[in-house]
């Protein structure tokens, strides 16, 4: 049995976590937290609870990372951030404390999207000069833009194309410039999340997307990563690493 500390509780993916738990045998929650807490027993700060756990699960804010990361080094739990919005300085901690607990940090927990940043790679790959677009959307409520799932695939792909550059949105008359990697956002509706990445040379185009259905998927994810990351060694983890760890299996 997997002991959890489930950060962020009451929002719609820590109450999606929730719900997956209580249909898995394997895990069980000993501590919910939420900053926002308006139920009974639940703690508003992760630092008042000394119980025994064997991960963290955090689906809050990304200005949580601080507490968090503290916390989990201080008491040695391993640690699955599935937040976005991070500031370079809190991705530096992230990577810092990478160095003493297992900590498993993705933008996005679908081994779906882990896919589509692969074939993404390969096809920016084999076709060397195309021209790349990332559309990304999702509901009217989300806060940042571009989403840290096409970031993400940006930033994957950047590593094919070293001279790459993102140009997020596109207005004016200029032309589009040969190294650019668009990256443009649509807010709308009850979207649980849409992302596109377009290869195009001026001959073919080559389409990858992937299409969330349900936030089930990102609860499902958060489940198989916690399951991965309490079997690991210090270090810093993604999906790609349970995607490998898959492939190998």
């Amino acid at each position: 049995m997997i002991r959890v500390i489930l950060n962020g509780a009451l929002g719609r993916m820590g109450r999606e976590v929730e719900s997956q738990i209580e249909k898995n045998g394997d895990f069980e929650i000993v501590a919910k937290v939420d900053r926002m807490a308006a139920e009974d027993g639940i703690y508003t700060d992760i630092a008042n609870f000394s119980g025994q756990a064997d991960v963290i699960i955090d689906f809050s804010n990304h200005l949580a990372t601080d507490a968090l990361l503290s916390y989990a080094v201080k008491r040695n739990i391993p640690l699955m951030l599935a937040t976005t919005g991070h500031t370079e300085e809190e991705n530096e901690r992230i990577e810092d404390a990478s160095k003493k607990i297992p900590l498993f940090h993705s933008a996005n927990m679908s081994l779906g999207v882990a896919l589509l940043l692969e074939l993404a790679q390969k096809t920016a790959a084999v076709m060397t000069n195309a021209d790349i677009e990332i559309v990304e959307t999702h509901h009217n409520r989300k806060l940042d833009a571009p989403s840290g799932t096409a970031l993400m695939l940006a930033n994957a792909l950047q590593k094919i194309r070293d001279k790459a550059f993102l140009k997020c949105g596109r207005s004016g008359k200029a032309p589009r410039e040969k190294n650019e990697i668009g990256i443009h956002s649509v807010r709308m509706g009850n979207i649980v999340g849409i992302h596109e990445v377009m290869v195009s040379t001026d001959n073919e185009t080559v389409t990858l997307k992937h299409e969330a259905h349900s936030r089930a998927l990102f609860a499902e994810g958060a489940l198989a990563a916690a399951s991965f990351i309490v079997k690991q060694q210090p270090g810093l983890y993604d999906m790609n690493s349970l995607v490998k760890k898959e492939e190998k299996a």
